[in-house]
C-alpha cells in the first residue's frame, strides 16, 4: 500500500466527529479505516468550545489510526453552516503555449482569474467549483487539457464562508496536530455520494438531517444551485423525549436509538421499555407508540421547514423528488413519514462501502470522493495524508526533504490553504 494513494476526511458534526480513511486506486475508492467519537464542544453545527472539540477530533483520529496502523498527518475538512454563500464567477485567459495546447498552467490561471472579485472583508473564499470550460466559444467542456485553442474561459461557482467560523475550525484541526489538505463544502460532498447523475440533472432536493442542524440543498443541471441550514435536528427529538418522559438526555438518546419509530401508524404498542424518572429512583414504563407520537411531531416540523426553505430558494416542483440522509435517517419509519408528507418520490441515501453503510457517513465518504475529483481538475496536491510505519516510510521522507526545488504549480495551488494559515496563525 502506497501512502500516495490514501486520503483522510474529517466530518465535524454536532453529535459525532467522523474520520474516514480511503484508498484511491485507478479512480475508485476503498474505505480502509473509520474513526468515530462523541462530539463535545459543538452546538447546532457551530463550535462553542475549542478545547473539547480538539479532544473529540483527537479521539476520532486515534480510533481510525488504530484500525489501519498508520499516523494521520493531513485531512480534508468538511465545512457547513448558514454562513456559506455561493456566487457565480467567470474567468478568461489566453492559452500560453506556442502550439496552442491547453495545459495545467492555463487551467490554474483561468481558475485564479475567476477569483478576482470583490468580497466583503469578513468573508473568505474556500473553493471555486468549475461548472464548465469554454474553448474558443465551444462550451460544456468538463476538462479541456490537451485540447487546442486560443481563448480559455471558465464558468463556475465561488464558495465563500465567514472568516470567524473558518478560523475556529482551522484552529481546532491545527491544535489536534493535523494539517489541512483541503476544505470541502459538505452539501457538495454529500451530493457526490447520495445523488445519481440523472437526479442532479433533473433537479433534486438533498436533506441531510444531523444531530444539531439539517442542511437543505437543491441540485439542478448537474450542479449545486442553492444550500441552506435549519437549526433543527436529531438533538431536538432527544430533548422532546427527555421532557416528555421526564428522564435524562442520555437515557432519552438510548430510547430514541433502540425503540424510536418515526411513523406513528406503524409503531408497535406492545414494544415496551422502562426509563428512570429524573430526580428520583422510580422507573416508568412507556411503549413505542407513545414516543412515536413525539418523534413524528418533531420530524414533521423539520420536513415542513425544509419544504419552506426549498420554496424560498425559488423551487416548487422538483422532478427528482427528495433524497434524505444523515444520522437521524437510521430510525425506522422516517421514509414512510417523508413519503406521507411530500407526496413525491423520496428515498434514503446510504454509502455503498463496507464499514460505512450508514446514513451518518454520507458526508464523510463524499468529502473523499469530491476532494479527489476536484483536486484532479484544479491540480491541488492532497497526498500524502498519512505516514506509514517507520521502517517503510523513512527513505520516502528523507527523499522528500532533500528535494531542492518543488514544481512551481504545486506551490501555487497549495497557496490558498497556506494563506489561510498565514492569515490566522502567523
Amino acid at each position: 500500500m502506497n501512502n500516495n494513494d490514501i486520503l483522510v476526511s474529517l466530518d465535524i458534526g454536532t453529535t459525532k466527529i467522523k474520520v474516514i480513511i480511503g484508498e484511491v486506486l485507478n479512480d475508485s475508492l476503498n474505505i480502509i479505516g473509520v474513526g468515530s467519537a462523541k462530539s463535545n464542544g459543538m452546538k447546532k453545527g457551530a463550535i462553542v468550545d475549542i478545547d473539547q472539540t480538539v479532544q473529540s477530533i483527537r479521539n476520532a483520529v486515534e480510533q481510525a489510526e488504530r484500525m489501519v496502523g498508520m499516523q494521520i498527518e493531513r485531512v480534508v475538512v468538511g465545512i457547513n453552516g448558514s454562513h456559506i454563500q455561493l456566487q457565480p464567477c467567470h474567468g478568461v485567459v489566453a492559452v500560453q503555449s506556442e502550439d496552442r495546447e491547453i495545459r495545467d498552467e492555463d487551467i490554474y490561471r483561468v481558475i485564479d482569474g475567476a477569483q478576482v472579485i470583490s468580497i466583503p472583508p469578513e468573508r473568505e473564499i474556500i473553493d471555486v467549483i468549475p461548472k464548465q470550460f469554454i474553448v474558443d466559444g465551444l462550451d460544456e467542456i468538463t476538462d479541456p487539457r490537451g485540447m487546442i485553442g486560443v481563448r480559455l474561459e471558465m464558468e463556475g461557482t465561488i464558495i465563500t464562508c465567514s472568516k470567524t467560523v473558518l478560523h475556529n475550525i482551522l484552529k481546532c484541526v491545527e491544535r489536534a496536530n493535523l494539517q489541512i489538505a483541503d476544505i470541502c463544502l459538505q452539501p457538495l460532498a454529500a451530493g457526490t455520494v447520495a445523488l445519481s447523475r440523472d437526479e442532479m440533472n433533473m433537479g433534486v432536493a438533498l436533506i441531510n438531517i444531523g444531530g444539531g442542524c439539517s442542511t437543505v440543498s437543491v441540485f439542478e443541471n448537474d450542479h449545486l444551485a442553492s444550500t441552506s441550514v435549519i437549526p433543527l435536528g436529531g438533538d431536538n427529538i432527544t430533548k422532546d423525549l427527555s421532557i416528555g418522559m421526564r428522564t435524562t438526555s442520555e437515557e432519552a438518546e438510548d430510547v430514541k436509538r433502540n425503540y424510536g419509530h418515526a411513523f406513528y401508524n406503524n409503531a408497535q404498542e406492545d414494544e415496551t421499555f422502562e426509563v428512570s424518572v429524573i430526580g428520583s429512583n422510580s422507573k416508568q414504563t412507556f411503549n413505542q407508540l407513545q414516543i412515536a407520537d413525539m418523534i413524528e411531531a418533531r420530524l414533521e416540523e423539520i420536513f415542513a421547514f425544509a419544504e419552506r426553505e426549498i420554496r424560498r430558494m425559488g423551487y416548487g416542483e422538483l422532478p427528482g423528488g427528495f433524497v434524505l440522509t444523515g444520522g437521524t435517517m437510521a430510525m425506522p419509519g422516517v421514509l414512510e413519514l417523508a413519503q406521507d408528507m411530500f407526496h413525491t418520490s423520496v428515498r434514503i441515501a446510504i454509502p455503498d462501502y463496507i464499514g460505512v453503510r450508514e446514513p451518518q457517513f454520507t458526508a464523510g465518504v463524499g468529502i473523499l470522493q469530491f476532494a479527489y475529483r476536484n483536486a484532479k481538475i484544479q491540480g491541488k496536491e492532497l497526498f500524502p495524508s498519512v505516514m506509514m510505519p517507520e521502517h517503510e516510510q523513512r527513505p520516502k521522507r528523507t527523499k522528500k526533504q532533500t528535494a531542492p526545488n518543488e514544481p512551481k504549480e504545486k506551490k501555487k495551488k497549495e497557496s490558498t490553504i497556506a494563506n489561510l494559515f498565514k492569515n490566522f496563525f502567523d
